[in-house]
C-alpha cells in the first residue's frame, strides 16, 4: 500500500459518468417492467425443466435430485447427443434462456440511453461455454427475426472474475502504470469477492491483458451478516490478499476499486440496490466508501466505487473500439446492465 505520510495525487471519482475512454450512460439492475424470471440463470432454468418432466412422470436422466446443480461434464455429454432426454430438456432450458436474454434486450433498448446501441455483452448466468454460445446464438437469431439490429456476444473472461477485472478501469493510468498490481472487489447479494489484478500494460495498453493473480470469496448469503460483520468479511478479504502482495514483493496501487450492486453518488453513499447488499447499506448518511477505507490499516489505500454493472462490463472495454456504442448485460444471481458510449483514449 501506499505511505500515507507523503502527498498523493487524486483517484477517480465515485460512480463516475466520464471514464478513460468512455462514458457511462446509463446503469442499473433489474429493468422495470421486466417480466418475472426473467434475469434466471441457466442452472434455475434446467431446474425448472427436469421438475416438470418428473411431474409428468418422466424419469430425470440427471439424478433424483432437483434442483442440484448438473455437472458441467453431464451438460456437456447432453448436448453431444449420448442421451435424447437429457440433451432434450438441456435444449428446453437453452430456448427458455434465450427468449429471455431476447425479453432483456428488447427492455433495454427502448430506452432513451440505449437508443443505437450496436452490440451487447452478455456474461453470467452459465458454466459451460457450449451452452452460453448455443444460448446466444439462438438468442441473436431471434433478435433478427424482430429486426432489432444489435448484435449479441458474449463475455469472454470467467464471470467470477469479470467484475474484478473491469474495476481496475476505474483507476487511472498513472496509478496503473506506477503499480504492479491492483487491489479489486465485485460485491455481490450472495457473496463478495476481492482479487489483486495484474494490469500487465506492458503486454498491451488499456488492460487488454490484464488477469487475476489472486482471487478470494466469501458466499455470506448462508450467515445473513449485519452491516458491520459484512464489512468486516470484506475487510478480511482485502487484508488477505494485501498480506499476498507483500509476501510475492509486489507494489500495490494506492487505492481499491469496487463494484456494487447499486448507482453511487459523488460522497460515496449508494442509492436503489444497495438494500441487496448484507446489512443496511442505503441507510441515510453511510457513505459507503469511507467505511471500507476505515477497515484498512491507517487508512492505507482509497477506495474508489461504481456500479457492479458498470465494473463487470469495463473489462470488456478494449475490446470493442470498434463501434460507437454498445452495452452489458449481466445474468444470473446478480443481475445488471450498463450502457457505454466510446469517447477518444486520452492518458
Amino acid at each position: 500500500m501506499h505511505d500515507t505520510s507523503s502527498p498523493t495525487l487524486p483517484v477517480a471519482s465515485h460512480g463516475a459518468a466520464l471514464l478513460r475512454g468512455l462514458r457511462v450512460e446509463a446503469s442499473g439492475n433489474a429493468l422495470p417492467g421486466l417480466p418475472a424470471g426473467a434475469d434466471r440463470d441457466f442452472d434455475s432454468i434446467l431446474a425448472a425443466w427436469r421438475l416438470r418432466h418428473r411431474r409428468g412422470g418422466g424419469r430425470d436422466p440427471f439424478g433424483d435430485i432437483v434442483p442440484e446443480a448438473v455437472e458441467a461434464e453431464a451438460l456437456d455429454q447432453a448436448l453431444a447427443g449420448f442421451a435424447p432426454v437429457a440433451a432434450g430438456l438441456v435444449q428446453g432450458a437453452i430456448e427458455d434462456v434465450a427468449h429471455n436474454l431476447v425479453k432483456i434486450i428488447r427492455a433495454c433498448l427502448v430506452r432513451p440511453e440505449w437508443q443505437g446501441t450496436q452490440r451487447l455483452v452478455v456474461g453470467g448466468g452459465f458454466r459451460v461455454a457450449r451452452i452460453a454460445e448455443l444460448a446466444l446464438a439462438r438468442a441473436g437469431v431471434l433478435l433478427r427475426a424482430e429486426s432489432l439490429g444489435s448484435a449479441i456476444a458474449a463475455i469472454r473472461h470467467d464471470p467470477a472474475e469479470t467484475g474484478l477485472l473491469g474495476a481496475a478501469r476505474l483507476l487511472p493510468l498513472r496509478l496503473l502504470e506506477g503499480s504492479d498490481a491492483v487491489l479489486t472487489a465485485d460485491l455481490g447479494r450472495r457473496s463478495f469477492r476481492a482479487g489483486l489484478v495484474l494490469p500487465r500494460l506492458g503486454v498491451a495498453p488499456e488492460l487488454a491483458a490484464a488477469c487475476i493473480w489472486r482471487m478470494r470469496a466469501w458466499v455470506h448469503v448462508a450467515e445473513a451478516p449485519d452491516r458491520q460483520r459484512a464489512l468486516q468479511g470484506l475487510g478480511a478479504l482485502l487484508g488477505e490478499l494485501a498480506g499476498m502482495a507483500r509476501d510475492a514483493g509486489l507494489s500495490i496501487a494506492p487505492a481499491i476499486a469496487i463494484g456494487v450492486p447499486a448507482p453511487v453518488a459523488g460522497d460515496g453513499t449508494l442509492g436503489e440496490g444497495a438494500e441487496l447488499l448484507p446489512g443496511d447499506w442505503s441507510a441515510p448518511g453511510f457513505r459507503a466508501a469511507e467505511a471500507i477505507e476505515a477497515l484498512l490499516p491507517q487508512r492505507a489505500a482509497d477506495v474508489v466505487l461504481h456500479h457492479a454493472a458498470v465494473t463487470y462490463g469495463l473489462s470488456e472495454a478494449p475490446f470493442h473500439r470498434d463501434i460507437a456504442r454498445w452495452g452489458v448485460l449481466r445474468i444470473g444471481a446478480d443481475p445488471g446492465h450498463a450502457r457505454f458510449t466510446n469517447l477518444p483514449l486520452r492518458r
